[in-house]
Formats: C-alpha cells, sequence, structure tokens
C-alpha cells in the first residue's frame, strides 16, 4: 500500500514538475486567473497554471478551500480587484447600521440631518448636496432594493448611484 501511494506521490509531482515547465516556457497569460479567481491559490502557482490543468486546479482547490476570497475581494488583496463602488469607510457603515430606517424615510423626502449626515460621511461636497440628495430620492428603489435590505447593499447602492 505504501508503494502505491509513494508511486502515486511520484507521479503528481512528476506531471507538476512537467506542467511548470511547459507554463513557464509559453510564459503567462493570465488565462488561468480568469478560471479560478483570486485568492491565496492563485497567488501560491501564479504563471504556472495558464496551460495546466492541474494547476489550475490546485488554485481553484486551494482559493475555495482557504476562505480568503472574500477577504482579498473586500481588501483588494490576493491578486483580486475591489469592486469599484466598495466604500471604505468603516464610520459610515456604523452609521448606516444604527440608522438605516431613519436613512430610508429622509432618502425618501429627499431631505433631513441623517441624510446630510450621510452625504457627508460619504464626503459629497457641499455644493454638490441639493444634487446627491435628488438623486437619492430618484434611485430610492434602487438603495433600498427590498425590505430586508443589508448594510452592504445600502452603502454600496447609494454610492453607485451617486457616482452614476
Amino acid at each position: 500500500m505504501k508503494r502505491i501511494l509513494v508511486f502515486a506521490v511520484v507521479v503528481v509531482v512528476s506531471v507538476m514538475l512537467v506542467s511548470s515547465a511547459f507554463a513557464a516556457a509559453k510564459g503567462s497569460t493570465g488565462k488561468a486567473h480568469k478560471n479560478v479567481g483570486c485568492g491565496l491559490g492563485t497567488m501560491l502557482w501564479q504563471g504556472n497554471a495558464d496551460n495546466s490543468s492541474l494547476f489550475q486546479a490546485f488554485q481553484a482547490t486551494t482559493n475555495g478551500t482557504s476562505g480568503n476570497q472574500t477577504f482579498g475581494i473586500t481588501t483588494g488583496t490576493s491578486e483580486c480587484d475591489q469592486p469599484s463602488a466598495f466604500v471604505k469607510n468603516d464610520r459610515l457603515n456604523e452609521f448606516v447600521v444604527a440608522n438605516m430606517d431613519n436613512l430610508a424615510k429622509e432618502i425618501a423626502m429627499g431631505r433631513g440631518e441623517t441624510l446630510d449626515a450621510f452625504a457627508e460621511l460619504l464626503q459629497i461636497p457641499t455644493e454638490k448636496r441639493a444634487e446627491f440628495y435628488q438623486k437619492m430620492q430618484t434611485n430610492f428603489a434602487k438603495i433600498f432594493t427590498s425590505e430586508n435590505v443589508v448594510l452592504a447593499n445600502v452603502v454600496d447602492n447609494a454610492a453607485a448611484v451617486s457616482a452614476n
């Protein structure tokens, strides 16, 4: 049984080395990154997996089992790109959690102290606030997409609406 296991390990390592050599010889085109996403596995076998289904399987398995893709997407690390609408403002997130109901009411009305504070935390210039309030009010359904909408969606939706 030990001989079979040792033989299997030798075969797998040999295939990995040969695949790595072929991938290195052809150069990295970034194809594997499109197939397996971002994360620890992508970083570990970067440049070796573009022409190797075995290495792409290792990348995908490592990315999926290490649980770091979400962290990478949130922080923009581990070869992950952060979403363009991602808001990195802890104070804003805490504010929205504490004031979600009031914020919804004031966005619907197009005015209010909670909406003023929200604009301040989003760093909307004072001279553009009236336009911002109008955009928020007009696009209320795009910001608060359901009764059970969550903080991250509200903040990201509001940032997307204000950017347009």
